[in-house]
């Protein structure tokens, strides 16, 4: 009798810690809203970097061109069918690997736009500059991919976060000073798309928690 007594206080036990350590479905979702918002206002932070970035390197804040592409982007268009059938891991992994890769894509813009300025001694006494506004979206994007790191690791105790390693600033010296502009223009533009697609993963994500 004893000897059934302590089996069925192990069987608590090891339930218990199986509960504390498996997230409520509240709190996945609570998670998944939150990613959500700072989705949403990292969107429209960079709404406002693109009219800057627009009005400051192109001369014009409603420049406007679609037919330009970056190969190391992530690409927007994604089948409905193919998108509806990848799985919680997949699409969290997915959208942690094109975070990155914009984040870089921003950090190299960033710096090149620093040099510049200090070639130029460019100073503002008033108001931010164009690379720490980049960076602020930056830190932004960084905060996001904690919060899928984090969903990450409830799904598989084995993910751990990778480090940032040191993105490469390849010198291409064929390319004119509006290419360059242009450039960065392409970089905000497809980030705009990006993270409205995001946003949608997040709730896509929120409701199955229901």
């Amino acid at each position: 009798m004893t000897l059934c007594w302590r089996a069925l206080f192990l069987l608590c036990c090891v339930l218990s810690c199986v509960q504390s350590f498996s997230p409520s479905p509240v709190l996945q979702r609570s998670k998944y809203n939150d990613s959500f918002s700072l989705t949403r206002s990292t969107r429209t932070r960079v709404q406002q970097l693109q009219k800057k970035y627009k009005e400051q390197q192109l001369g014009n804040k409603h420049f406007e061109d679609r037919s330009r592409q970056l190969n190391d982007l992530p690409l927007l268009s994604t089948d409905f069918y193919t998108w509806l059938k990848l799985t919680d891991w997949e699409r969290l992994h997915s959208a942690f690997v094109d975070m990155r890769a914009y984040w870089n894509r921003l950090d190299r813009k960033r710096k090149q736009l620093e040099g510049e300025e200090k070639e130029q001694m460019v100073s503002r006494a008033v108001g931010t500059t164009l690379p720490q506004n980049i960076r602020h979206v930056q830190h932004d994007l960084r905060d996001l991919m904690s919060q899928v790191s984090s969903q990450m690791s409830y799904m598989r105790s084995s993910w751990t976060k990778p480090t940032f390693p040191t993105p490469l600033n390849p010198q291409n010296g064929s390319q004119t000073v509006w290419d360059s502009s242009v450039e960065g223009y392409i970089i905000l533009r497809d980030l705009d798309l990006y993270l409205t697609r995001l946003a949608r993963d997040f709730l896509f994500l929120a409701s199955k928690t229901h």
